[in-house]
């Protein structure tokens, strides 16, 4: 099941006006109201059905076309052809809320080991550091491996990864 069906299922009898968004940390309650200023072009306090598929992207859900359609039909203002910003913060915060940290944690893996070795290694956490314009040193990047690779293959495999976003080791 999709982001948006598993939305779509839960918000069916909702009212057209969402109910205040659900708890989300402060972290990502601005990540997403970024998004809304980024893609709100015309800074009209609305984003429209290009800017709001794009925007909804950037935070991580490509929905399909009649999906973001029906957010906006539900949601929207002006006969469903934009969507205001409290409009835009609730419908992301709630499909935010919704996730499944696992999953998250399998695409973030998936992400990071970008020649699909099953595996993160040194250089792929080079590349991470580098993209974030960190300068950490290789020796601190295998230090971290090793700290964390569990079954001494010398990469983080997919459980070793999950278990640190879990657990925080």
């Amino acid at each position: 099941m999709n982001a948006y069906h598993q939305y779509s299922s839960i918000q069916r009898n909702a009212p057209v006006r969402a109910a205040p968004a659900p708890k989300i940390s402060d972290d990502v309650l601005e990540e997403i109201q970024e998004a809304f200023t980024l893609f709100d072009t015309n800074k009209d306090g609305y984003i429209d059905y290009f800017e709001l598929k794009v925007a909804m992207r950037a935070l991580g859900f490509d929905l399909k076309k009649d999906e973001v359609l029906k957010i906006l039909s539900r949601h929207g203002d002006d006969g469903g052809s934009k969507i205001s910003t409290e409009g835009f913060v609730n419908v992301m915060s709630d499909m935010i809320s919704k996730r499944d940290p696992l999953e998250e944690y399998k695409k973030a893996f998936k992400l990071i080991d970008e020649n699909g070795t099953g595996g993160i290694t040194v250089a792929n956490l080079r590349r991470i550091a580098r993209e974030l314009g960190e300068n950490i040193a290789d020796d601190e990047i295998q230090a971290m491996i090793e700290e964390f690779d569990l079954d001494n293959d010398g990469s983080i495999n997919e459980e070793e990864f999950i278990r640190i976003m879990v657990n925080g080791h």
